[in-house]
């Protein structure tokens, strides 16, 4: 039990009132998103096969067309960077594949509706493709499927989750600028760490605005002259400016736009309709970009003073949440599932807990709970 004070009879109301309004929300939401998208990683035989080659920071093809429902994509880098790729639906991530070598390639499968999309090629600077995506027979069926009103409930603890970590970033980066003001170079560094842990916790759902997600979270390597480029900005700027030479005049020149940026991310997060099938996805996909982070071995300095391992434990709260608000759907569907991931969570608190911490370790601890999250969608019938 907590031993926090209780708030008063006025907060709790106000709380109580707000809940009931963003219940009614994600009860719309549930039934809107009734017949949304679903995706998974592992290629299915079904699917339509695409070669996307990546040169000369151009996508080969830059214009593809294909049928609703699940596509694999197979991208092939062929420049001299590592290099993610994104299906963009405007501002939205859609899905991605990230850390992708030079000279290698990585396939995605994903399911996708009818419309037209942008891709990324490399760097963010780069010109983007075309994905159009025409109806068929898939997209149909998908769009007739009933309403799952047996979500309402998880759909809304998650809503005012999303709210109040958005507001816990937002409290974090005035942290940061009171400390910027006050002269303190050890408060500053903390408030950045706590803002961009807090940020994590969100990131399941923030990396759906790829604006704002590349302003606030993207690290120097996928920027052309990486910490010299000037889009680059955000928790990693911050965190550049503070460990690589404690430049609190730098940093408190981009403490404007870093204010507005949570402010817009609180915004968004309150309009914000999330379907069912996106908890778990978004979960996986948070969970392995983390375990891709430990294993990186570039960066700049500043990168490797301020271990990304803090940031694991931000994604961790993150994806438990997710994994809470589903137990008792799963705990039905696949015991045996809620089992794994309740195992595997307590196995990635033990690597975070180490002493010392080993993070091939933590890494190995993150997959095994993302390839745990991949099984929660089939098992509760979305795909």
């Amino acid at each position: 039990m907590s031993s926090s004070p209780k708030p008063s009879m006025p907060a709790l109301t106000k709380v109580a009132l707000a809940g009931s309004a963003l219940l009614c929300i994600a009860g719309l939401a549930a039934f809107w998103y009734a017949s949304g998208k679903a995706r998974e990683r592992a290629p299915h035989a079904d699917a339509q096969q695409v070669t996307v080659t990546i040169r000369d920071n151009l996508c080969d093809p830059g214009d593809i067309t294909v049928p609703a429902g699940r596509t694999t994509f197979t991208i092939v880098n062929q420049t001299p960077r590592a290099l993610e790729w994104e299906i963009l639906d405007g501002v939205m991530v859609v899905d991605e594949r990230e850390n992708i070598a030079p000279g290698f390639s990585q396939t995605l499968t994903v399911k996708l509706r009818p419309g037209t999309f942008a891709i990324t090629c490399g760097l963010l600077s780069n010109p983007r493709g075309t994905l159009t995506v025409t109806p068929s027979a898939q997209s149909e069926a998908d769009a007739a499927r009933p309403p799952l009103t047996e979500y309402i409930g998880p759909l809304a603890e998650y809503k005012v989750y999303m709210v109040l970590t958005a507001g816990a970033v937002q409290k974090a980066v005035q942290q940061l600028q009171q400390a910027v003001a006050n002269g303190s170079l050890d408060g500053a560094r903390h408030a950045t760490q706590d803002a961009h842990r807090t940020y994590k916790r969100l990131e399941p759902v923030a990396e759906l605005f790829a604006d704002l997600d590349t302003r606030l979270n993207a690290r120097a390597d996928y920027f052309d002259q990486r910490e010299n480029d000037p889009d680059f900005a955000g928790f990693y700027k911050a965190r550049h400016l503070l460990a690589e030479r404690g430049d609190m005049p730098a940093l408190q020149a981009e403490l404007p736009a870093l204010q507005a940026d949570v402010d817009s991310l609180r915004a968004r997060v309150r309009t914000l309709q999330i379907s069912p099938e996106r908890l778990a996805q978004a979960g996986a996909r948070s969970l392995r970009r983390a375990a891709g982070h430990l294993g990186d071995s570039t960066g700049s300095a500043s990168q490797q003073a301020w271990s990304d391992l803090d940031l694991v434990k931000g994604t961790r709260d993150g994806t438990r949440k997710i994994a809470a608000l589903l137990e008792p759907l799963l705990v039905k569907a696949n015991p045996d599932l809620q089992a794994r991931i309740s195992r595997d969570l307590d196995t990635l608190d033990q690597s975070l807990e180490a002493s010392p911490v080993a993070p091939a370790t933590v890494a190995t601890a993150l997959n095994a709970l993302a390839d745990d999250f991949d099984q929660i969608n089939p098992a509760l019938g979305l795909e």
